[in-house]
């Protein structure tokens, strides 16, 4: 939270931006563990940052860091845009790395 605070806004960055969603899914290996699910970003007081969360509840100080691709594809005017993203987590007491991958699509509306 306190990196989300930190963060300068999204408006403050982009104030030509007026709509963002990301379209996400989660996957191990090939299967899918989650169904695509939208996350509608709300571009008046959303933080320039993009950390999702690891969805396996076993998995420890991981997440999906996307901040970077998201705001490149943002600096770059584009309406869609899509990436992958590897868990940097672990697992279990052995701390296996995480193995969970977090397949996105952006779509973003400019005024």
């Amino acid at each position: 939270m306190e990196r989300e605070d930190r963060a300068p806004r999204l408006a403050a960055e982009f104030p030509k931006l007026k709509n963002l969603k990301l379209l996400m899914t989660f996957k191990r290996g090939e299967v899918t563990v989650q169904p695509q699910h939208v996350r509608v970003i709300v571009v008046p007081r959303a933080p320039a940052l993009f950390h999702v969360p690891c969805i396996d509840p076993e998995c420890r100080r991981g997440g999906h860091e996307i901040t970077d691709i998201v705001l490149s594809a943002l600096r770059s005017g584009r309406g869609s845009f899509s990436g992958a993203c590897a868990c940097t987590g672990e697992l279990g007491s052995a701390a296996a790395r995480c193995t969970g991958e977090l397949l996105f699509e952006g779509v973003a509306e400019y005024a």
